[in-house]
Order: structure tokens, then C-alpha cells, then sequence
């Protein structure tokens, strides 16, 4: 089997505007998003690290890296998927999140699992 099926990760992202915590006179827009890791290759990964970069509509660029992700380092079997909520903070109304995770499949191999880029908006801001 080619490299490329056996270590494959999907990211799919959905996210949400938080108005109870968000200032928006004071220029603060919180988000949360939800991201779902399912493991579509043929090979048992560990999620080790993550790398976020977070531009808001100024281009003001947050650049986050970590391990794990919110606390827990899953590993994930051929199919398996695992979803987990978090937010953050910037300072427009729009903004966008993309980044990578690095994973570790079960035979050592490293790779990078590409986090697509996706939307901060406040509901109604954008058509």
C-alpha cells in the first residue's frame, strides 16, 4: 500500500461565535471550534504536537504550537476518530484558523496531518 493511504488523517472543523464571552467594544471575539481527527489510513497514529496559526482581520498572527490537544495525546486506530472542543481569542469580528498536528504512526513513522483553514466569523458579519 502506498505511504500516502497509510498514514492519512482527516480534519474536519465546525465553529462557533461566543458572545458571553466575547468584548466586542473592547476588540475581544472569542470562538470555539470542534475538530474531529479520524484516522482514514491503514496505519494506528498518535497525535503528539500541534501547530496553529490564528490571523484576524487586522493580520495580526498568533503562531501556537503545543503537545497534544486539550490535555490528551489519543491514538488512533485505522477508522477511529476523536473530537474535542476548544476556543480562542482575536481581535475582528473575522478571522481564520489553520494548522497541522504532528503524528506518530505505530512503526515510528512521522508525519504531518494538515489542519485545512477555516473561518473565525461572528454570525451575520460576513454574506
Amino acid at each position: 500500500m502506498a505511504d500516502s493511504k497509510r498514514y492519512e488523517i482527516t480534519v474536519t472543523t465546525q465553529t462557533q461565535y461566543v458572545a458571553e464571552q466575547s468584548d466586542e467594544a473592547n476588540g475581544r471575539f472569542v470562538f470555539a471550534y470542534t475538530i474531529t481527527i479520524r484516522n482514514t489510513g491503514s496505519m494506528p497514529a498518535q497525535l503528539i504536537a500541534r501547530h496553529w496559526i490564528i490571523k484576524d482581520g487586522n493580520e495580526q498572527t498568533q503562531d501556537i504550537r503545543g503537545l497534544g490537544v486539550v490535555g490528551s495525546q489519543p491514538l488512533l486506530k485505522p477508522g477511529e476518530s476523536f473530537e474535542y472542543t476548544s476556543g480562542t481569542a482575536i481581535a475582528t469580528p473575522v478571522g481564520t484558523m489553520r494548522g497541522a498536528y504532528q503524528m506518530t504512526a505505530e512503526d515510528g513513522t512521522q508525519f504531518e496531518a494538515n489542519i485545512p483553514e477555516f473561518t473565525l466569523a461572528v454570525p451575520r458579519v460576513l454574506h
